[in-house]
């Protein structure tokens, strides 16, 4: 079966029942990865030893959940609840 032929049985589906086929396919993809982990813990003990040792600028939170709601401003509602 090909990848539309799929897509249009899901599509027949009860929305519950799509949901599940979705969140199969999500997680399918989701595979963990020793090595992209590994590079990744890697660039963290980096960043840290950067801040550490002064080589990097920290920002406080403030300022990160500040970001979002200056370049968009219409989302400023659904951002403030977040925080």
């Amino acid at each position: 079966m090909e990848g539309r032929e799929v897509l249009e049985q899901a599509l027949k589906l009860k929305p519950q029942e799509r949901f599940l086929v979705i969140e199969g396919l999500l997680r399918s993809l989701d595979e963990p990865d020793e090595k992209l982990d590994a590079i990744w813990a890697e660039e963290a003990e980096k960043r840290l030893r950067a801040y550490r040792d002064g080589r990097l600028k920290g920002i406080p939170m403030e300022e990160i959940f500040e970001l979002p709601q200056n370049h968009f401003p219409h989302l400023k509602p659904f951002l403030r609840s977040a925080c």
